[in-house]
């Protein structure tokens, strides 16, 4: 449905470059009529952001470390007073464990390792829906983004995977606390993307080639297809739908052996 999101403001973490599936997400919520904000983590990476961020007519941009409770207050208080008070979409594409966690053994995953991963990659999205929900007086949707290693083993994935299964268990969570004030929270679950963290895992190219061997659709899943499927989330079609996990990876995630 065109302009679906027309008149609607969607808060967008995780951009780091043009091959994030945040930007993906960011272009077809902006096309879909949102007015879009897209939060960057540090100094380093604002002059990318800035780049994006221009192209889009209309977006605003806000640095924002989701480790640091100040920042998110901070930056939400900022959002709040650019768009009066108001958001209806939060994006939440932001995941992170050191890169010796996905090199070594699983078995070696360290206790700080094991912290980190799940701070950023789970703590954050309860953090930031925390800062949002008041801004939220109409509802609205979260929207977080997981992968298949929170359910199947995928070598080198490793810790994160455990922090994806627990980011999955955390929407379920919120979709109950947020749902009595008409905010649903859901998860797209993509398949493979060479996105700029999935770099740190060294089975990459190989899982690439074994999805698009493996999937029905026999192809690997393109970012605008997340997109796609983020802008449903947000609007109005999915009204009825929170607490879902739903798999965007030409249906890997269905086949056996």
């Amino acid at each position: 449905m065109a302009n679906s999101l027309q008149g609607r403001v969607a808060v967008i973490f995780g951009l780091a470059n043009k091959r994030s599936i945040a930007w993906a997400i960011a272009q077809k919520l902006h096309a879909e009529g949102a007015q879009i904000a897209i939060t960057y983590q540090n100094e380093r990476l604002r002059q990318d952001a800035e780049e994006m961020i221009n192209s889009l007519p209309g977006a605003n941009g806000f640095q924002c470390d989701v480790t640091k409770d100040e920042e998110i207050t901070r930056v939400f208080q900022q959002i709040g007073e650019t768009y009066n008070g108001k958001i209806h979409t939060l994006v939440h594409s932001v995941a992170f464990a050191p890169a010796d966690e996905l090199k070594n053994d699983f078995l070696l995953t360290s206790r700080e390792g094991f912290r980190i991963a799940h701070d950023i990659s789970v703590y954050s999205l309860i953090a930031l829906a925390r800062a949002a929900e008041p801004l939220m007086t109409d509802g609205g949707s979260i929207i977080t983004l997981t992968f298949y290693g929170a359910e199947k083993v995928m070598l080198g994935y490793n810790v994160m995977g455990v922090a994806k299964a627990a980011l999955e268990a955390t929407v379920r969570y919120l979709a109950a606390s947020l749902g009595p004030k008409g905010i649903r929270v859901n998860a797209i679950s993509a398949g493979p993307i060479k996105t700029l963290a999935a770099r740190g895992i060294g089975s990459l190219g190989e899982i690439f080639k074994f999805v698009s061997e493996r999937a029905p659709l026999k192809r690997n899943v393109d970012p605008s297809e997340v997109g796609e499927t983020a802008a449903f989330l947000a609007g109005p079609g999915a009204s009825g739908i929170t607490g879902e996990v739903i798999h965007v990876d030409c249906g890997y995630h269905v086949m056996g052996f």
